[in-house]
């Protein structure tokens, strides 16, 4: 249990260095551990449809598909979250860019 904890921090740390430098494919793959509660993390439906969705504004069709399809699955409440943790995560970003 001990290594799949670390394996999964190690995987949510790593990504988001690189989703902070823009790469789709890292928002992605967070959307992913966190819709799907990689490792023992628990399943969070809003920091995954906010990494899916900063993988679409990235061009991932893939981030499209899979923030759709999780929608289906949240309030609009929980949606509306995610959307604001979304703008705070590229206004943070581009922030630290400037």
């Amino acid at each position: 249990m001990g290594n799949s904890i670390k394996s999964a921090q190690f995987l949510i740390e790593s990504r988001m260095a690189r989703a902070a430098s823009g790469s789709a494919e890292a928002c992605f793959d967070l959307g992913v551990a966190y819709s799907c509660g990689t490792g023992d993390m628990p399943i969070d439906l809003i920091e995954a449809h906010k990494w899916f969705n900063l993988a679409a504004l990235g061009g991932s069709e893939e981030g499209q598909a899979m923030r759709a399809e999780i929608a289906e699955e949240m309030t609009a409440r929980e949606i509306a979250e995610a959307q604001r943790q979304a703008r705070a995560w590229i206004a943070l970003t581009q922030a630290r860019a400037a």
